[in-house]
């Protein structure tokens, strides 16, 4: 069997008994996990795939899709992964925008954009030894295709070379310390960067077991941890609320620190994690567009809550000013990347790629503060800036004052037009289960935390925030619900 040395789930010393990934269905060891990986990757050299092809993978959690995406790179191939809650229209504008040369999919009704397809019940388990094909990956070869949620536009697909999967890992593998005797539980979706990098790449890196879980559940998540006894994992900011709004006696002793990502965390929900399960929580920042992670709190360092930490290993984080310039610290600006981990580009716009990668920076289109030691602070998406009077407003400071009431579960602040004003502050509220928190009660909160321009114009309590596929609450939908004529 060749050995892809220089991609990161290959770097670990090669242990073929040693369970190495599990789901719901079934358990391999690292020699059955390769094993699986060469049959797939011969029944796709057979379907004509082969280096600088793209194989769509639209797979729920499971084993499979990590097989494939293994596969894939066997044959010098990259992967594009496909959120399988996608309607037709949505899949085939990902598989058609990839070039995809071949689609792995659930089944007959599953999209695949009229391009050759195998069903995952289809794939070949056992290697024939007919094909006798050495790998040919390189480091600069597109590895990845991850496609942008489209809050701004249509998906743009986001490559990531060999090379920033392996900057990524290793950076990953050193802030989180891990090691060979860890246990990661994934339940983020796996055709987003997080779970990828977090849970499979950088465990694999070091020999690390990975448990898929098919789909995320509170109950589910409380039976994995007591059967499993996974050392991490990682989630959004909407899970840890989930989880702390429920009660449970489950024993968490066996999980050293929790990751938190993806969206921003109140400090109050941080907080409440930690004095509620006692495990450490490392928030952490990043783009698709550098890989996953550029700012992660230290586990067992010094971790300060209200920042995401510290710049990742092998990764520049800075501060830029309006004309280029760098900003010192408590100075506040766009956050700005340079390192290994920085995308290659987005396929097939130019100038879109042009637009973020200026001047030799990853421009993340963040606003943020370094202070004095390095910790970053992000203070809100340029983009969601509410300019209300021509006075600059940041929903994430308004959202943060929300969050110090305790019936507040999830805030989500948004610019409403007004023809004053040009813009006001809306609040958008999911309280916890149980709660009599009132609109009025939200607004003495405000008034006592803000200045009165920053105080939301209206307060709307609703069952629960939309959500993109990640869980990130979506606020593109609220602005829309905000801008919508009454009547």
């Amino acid at each position: 069997m060749a050995d892809l040395g220089h991609l990161p789930w290959r770097q670990a010393g090669f242990e073929p008994d040693r369970r190495f990934m599990s789901d719901d269905r079934l358990s391999l060891t690292r020699q059955e996990f390769d094993e699986w990986t060469v049959a797939v990757a011969e029944q796709f050299a057979e379907q004509g795939i082969g280096a600088g092809d793209v194989v769509a993978i639209m797979l729920p959690n499971r084993v499979e899709l990590l097989v494939c995406l293994v596969a894939a790179w066997r044959l010098g191939a990259a992967a594009t992964p496909i959120n399988p809650a996608f309607t037709a229209r949505e899949g085939d504008y990902q598989i058609d925008d990839a070039q995809s040369a071949l689609v792995i999919n659930i089944g007959p009704d599953a999209p695949h954009a009229g391009r050759p397809v195998i069903w995952v019940e289809n794939l070949r388990r056992i290697p024939t030894r007919e094909l006798h094909f050495e790998p040919t990956t390189s480091p600069d070869e597109i590895a990845l295709l991850i496609y942008t949620s489209g809050s701004t536009g249509r998906p743009k697909g986001v490559m990531l070379s060999h090379a920033n999967l392996d900057a990524m890992s290793a950076g990953m593998v050193e802030r989180m310390e891990l090691t060979d005797t860890d246990r990661c539980l994934l339940f983020l979706p796996l055709f987003h960067s997080n779970a990828l990098f977090v849970s499979f790449l950088s465990p694999a890196r070091v020999g690390a077991e990975t448990r898929v879980m098919g789909r995320f559940s509170v109950e589910g998540f409380f039976e994995a941890v007591e059967m499993f006894r996974p050392t991490y994992f990682s989630a959004v900011p909407t899970i840890y609320s989930m989880l702390v709004a429920q009660s449970g006696t489950t024993d968490f002793s066996s999980i050293r620190f929790g990751v938190c990502g993806a969206a921003p965390a109140s400090q109050e929900l941080l907080t409440a994690v930690e004095q509620r399960f006692g495990f450490g929580l490392v928030e952490g920042y990043g783009l698709t567009e550098g890989s996953c992670a550029s700012c992660v709190n230290p586990v067992n360092g010094v971790r300060k809550i209200g920042t995401v930490g510290p710049a990742m290993p092998g990764q520049r984080v800075e501060i830029m000013g309006p004309t280029g310039e760098l900003l010192p610290a408590g100075e506040r600006g766009e956050v700005v990347i340079q390192g290994a981990n920085v995308m290659v580009g987005y396929l097939n716009r130019p100038e879109a790629t042009a637009e973020t990668l200026r001047d030799g920076w990853l421009h993340t289109g963040d606003v943020g503060i370094l202070d004095e030691d390095g910790y970053l602070r992000i203070v809100d998406r340029i983009k969601d800036l509410i300019i209300r009077g021509g006075e600059n407003l940041y929903p994430k400071e308004i959202e943060e004052v929300l969050h110090t009431h305790p019936g507040v579960l999830e805030a989500a602040v948004v610019g409403q037009p007004d023809p004053v004003y040009g813009e006001i502050v809306v609040a958008y509220i999911a309280p916890y289960p149980g709660s009599d928190v009132t609109e009025e009660a939200l607004l003495e909160t405000c008034r006592a935390g803000l200045t009165k321009v920053k105080v939301p114009a209206a307060i709307h309590i609703v069952e629960a925030l939309p959500k993109n596929p990640v869980g990130k609450i979506d606020k593109p939908t609220l602005r829309r619900e905000a801008s919508a004529p009454v009547g």
